[in-house]
């Protein structure tokens, strides 16, 4: 069973899918699902496409509620991107969940950026119980090395859609300095983050998840988990899916840290 919602973000409406397994009513905890940058032909429109259906996958298989998203400049959500802009729209997404569904702890699962964006919103919010990280970059060091470049990319792709956005392309840039996945796992705590990563991912290198380990500290709390032959687009891989589900699994409603 699955709904359409409207989340009310900063830049504009964001437009999602709150799933719900059958018969069962929402608890006090639940998934939220983030969908990575644009690629391929379609861009922006495109990003975050299959994810509502991976979320009623998650919502039958495991009994939790999930709700997916379109980042703004994503979809029919509104807005220009900017990195910072996603990390508060995600807080956007807890938000609407603790105000209408009365839910107070979240599991966040993120691919490829959405997976960093997720990091860095649990770093600031406490609400974010797990994180669950697929194809994980350290950091977004290489879309501030060249901002009009990257900023031409993105109109290209049509996740900057306004002429006249960013008002500042330096502040816009210094967005992906400030925020940081390697930085962001070190203030995790004692918070469970799994990272999953494709032995053969040819845009972010699997040493990227022994990085953010290393990064998070000896507090035990990482697991990471490396596909043989996977590639970068770990959705599109069964056992990462089954990897993902065992994780939603987890987060019943009275599930503790220390489990």
């Amino acid at each position: 069973m699955a709904e359409s919602v409207v989340l009310p973000g900063a830049a504009g409406d964001l437009v999602g899918q709150l799933a719900l397994p059958p018969g069962a009513e929402l608890g006090d905890a639940a998934v939220i699902l983030c969908h990575g940058f644009p690629a391929g032909p379609r861009g922006a429109l495109g990003s975050g496409e299959g994810y509502a259906e991976l979320a009623e996958h998650i919502a039958d298989e495991t009994g939790a509620a999930v709700l997916t998203f379109r980042f703004r400049g994503c979809g029919e959500s509104k807005g220009d991107f900017s990195l910072s802009g996603w990390i508060d729209d995600l807080g956007v997404a807890i938000d609407w969940l603790t105000a209408t569904r009365d839910v107070a702890q979240v599991g966040v699962a993120g691919f490829s950026a959405g997976g960093a964006v997720a990091l860095c919103r649990a770093a600031k919010d406490k609400r974010v119980r797990s994180v669950a990280g697929f194809a994980v970059p350290t950091t977004f060091d290489a879309w501030s090395q060249d901002p009009r470049k990257f900023l031409d990319r993105c109109r290209e792709l049509g996740v900057v859609r306004h002429k006249n956005f960013p008002e500042d392309i330096t502040t816009w840039a210094a967005d992906f300095l400030d925020n940081s996945p390697r930085k962001a796992i070190s203030l995790m705590g004692r918070r469970q983050v799994l990272l999953v990563h494709g032995q053969d991912d040819d845009q972010v290198p699997v040493t990227a998840a022994r990085e953010l380990m290393a990064a998070g500290g000896e507090m035990g709390m990482i697991d990471v988990r490396v596909l043989f032959g996977a590639v970068h687009r770990l959705r599109d891989d069964p056992r990462a899916i089954a990897i993902l589900v065992g994780w939603a699994s987890r987060l019943g409603p009275h599930k503790s840290d220390s489990e």
